[in-house]
């Protein structure tokens, strides 16, 4: 199977969801690649839509692979069997992790700028990405939405690596995907369409589904 694009990746999600129709979910996407996924996830199951920042923390000399993840109140989540596997070192991690930090507050300035975010307390929290790997960015993702006691975690990602799902499992209270090859060389693989966004498009994204749901 491969997705068109993002917004069909989140259709066909939307359609193993909605169950969730009746419960007014909250839709997260994780910027950037996921908030289109979310927002095509709840026109199919409802609810509202917001974004959940979080940032990947890549090996330094193989940026692509995820040593771990860092998210809003704090959140740091490592991947042990990849930190162990290439022998990073802390002050790496450390090193790595000060620049991911800035650019988690640069992209929470932008995207955050045209509305707080909607509260996670007693909602169906439904964390939606295009895709994971290794899963840090969700395992981080999770960590955030426990903080702020939702009633049910929910990761639901059009793509992933059986790893991932094993990992994310323990994390959620359940987890989604119609899509788990028995190789995933990358989540681009699974699209035509794999654009890198931009904060416009995100922003704009984001826009027109809040206004959508007033």
């Amino acid at each position: 199977m491969i997705y068109p694009d993002r917004g069909a990746a989140g259709r066909a999600l939307g359609g193993v969801l909605e169950r969730f129709r009746a419960a007014d979910p909250l839709v997260l996407g994780l910027p950037r690649g996921g908030v289109p996924v979310a927002v095509a996830v709840r026109d199919v199951i409802g609810g509202d839509v917001d974004i959940m920042l979080v940032r990947k923390l890549g090996v330094p000399w193989q940026p692509e692979l995820a040593m771990g993840a860092i998210g809003e109140d704090g959140v740091r989540v490592l991947n042990d069997d990849v930190v162990r596997h290439t022998g990073v070192t802390a002050e790496q991690i450390t090193a790595v992790e000060g620049l991911e930090r800035v650019e988690l507050e640069r992209r929470r300035h932008v995207l955050r700028s045209a509305a707080a975010p909607i509260p996670l307390k007693d909602r169906i929290a439904v964390i939606v990405d295009d895709g994971m790997a290794t899963g840090a960015t969700v395992a981080a993702a999770c960590e955030i939405a426990r903080l702020h006691e939702p009633r049910r975690v929910v990761v639901a990602v059009p793509v992933s690596s059986a790893e991932a799902l094993h990992r994310i499992r323990a994390l959620a209270d359940e987890v989604r995907c119609p899509l788990v090859p028995r190789f995933l060389g990358g989540v681009g693989g699974a699209y035509e369409d794999f654009h890198q966004l931009t904060d416009d498009e995100v922003v704009e994204l984001l826009r027109e589904a809040r206004g959508d749901s007033e």
